[in-house]
């Protein structure tokens, strides 16, 4: 495949903020690379976005497996697509107190949310400092700003996530390089089903935000070349107290906004 073109790669691309992601910058004339692990949902994505004229291209991998990230990033490479946007959203949970979960599941999806965006970000770095332009987008969360029992892992993963952004953006802020962190917090996507956590008290209070939105805040974060983007005023106000108070105060209220309401009758 030879092209001039560029394209904005957008893991986890079929669903959730990945897939609003993915029109928002269809509709923005963005050629797209979209990445999941199901090759019939990526082409029904695929049909729709290309409506918006935009040339679409699929690339089924599971990022859970250690050598997806090596073998996309090699697809690209050997298909002569230069990506000039990164969008690291793909990114799992699971739910439970940590001494019960499945570890081999943890494992996996350490694996997702840190590793193979770690992976992502570095191969498509060192092109675009090549280049001497490029935009990274990575998905964090609130999540990143607080303990999280019941979602300790994920919690974590996030946190290393908003870590690893900040830091480099500072190496590459005067190399043309926009990296920049969207921080959602309860979005009503399908993480919810995939953690098995839909008895938690946030899910089930019903006061999940617009994936829609939460797209645009991140790409409009991006766009302007900000650092980050809390979405949602109710999500800045906990982040801006999670930052006052101790983190056991912190841990405690997530504990109680994360808690099973079937506790709440027993």
């Amino acid at each position: 495949m030879e092209t001039n073109k560029t394209f904005t790669l957008i893991t986890g691309g079929t669903s959730g903020i990945g897939y609003e992601l993915a029109r928002i910058f269809a509709k923005n004339g963005s050629n797209l690379v979209i990445v999941a692990r199901d090759q019939a949902e990526l082409d029904t994505t695929a049909a729709e976005l290309k409506q918006s004229g935009v040339e679409v291209i699929t690339i089924a991998r599971d990022l859970f497996n250690a050598e997806s990230a090596f073998e996309l990033f090699d697809e690209v490479k050997t298909k002569n697509i230069q990506v000039d946007t990164l969008v690291n959203n793909a990114g799992q949970g699971q739910y439970g107190e940590f001494a019960e979960t499945d570890i081999w599941r943890e494992l996996s999806i350490i694996q997702l949310n840190i590793s193979s965006l770690v992976i992502l970000t570095k191969a498509f770095l060192q092109d675009m400092l090549e280049r001497g332009e490029g935009k990274i987008l990575n998905v964090s969360s609130v999540a990143s700003k607080a303990p999280g029992p019941l979602q300790s892992v994920y919690h974590g993963t996030k946190a290393f996530v908003q870590s690893f952004t900040e830091a480099v953006r500072n190496e590459v802020k005067d190399k043309g390089i926009t990296v920049t962190a969207l921080l959602p917090g309860a979005t009503d996507t399908d993480f919810f089903n995939k953690a098995d956590m839909l008895d938690a008290k946030v899910v089930q209070d019903g006061k999940l935000a617009d994936p829609a939105k939460v797209a645009q805040d991140g790409y409009d974060a991006l766009m302007r070349g900000d650092d980050m983007v809390i979405s949602g005023f109710m999500n800045k106000v906990q982040v801006a107290m999670s930052n006052i108070l101790p983190d056991s105060m912190v841990a405690a209220q997530v504990h109680k906004q994360q808690r099973p309401v079937s506790d709440d009758k027993k």
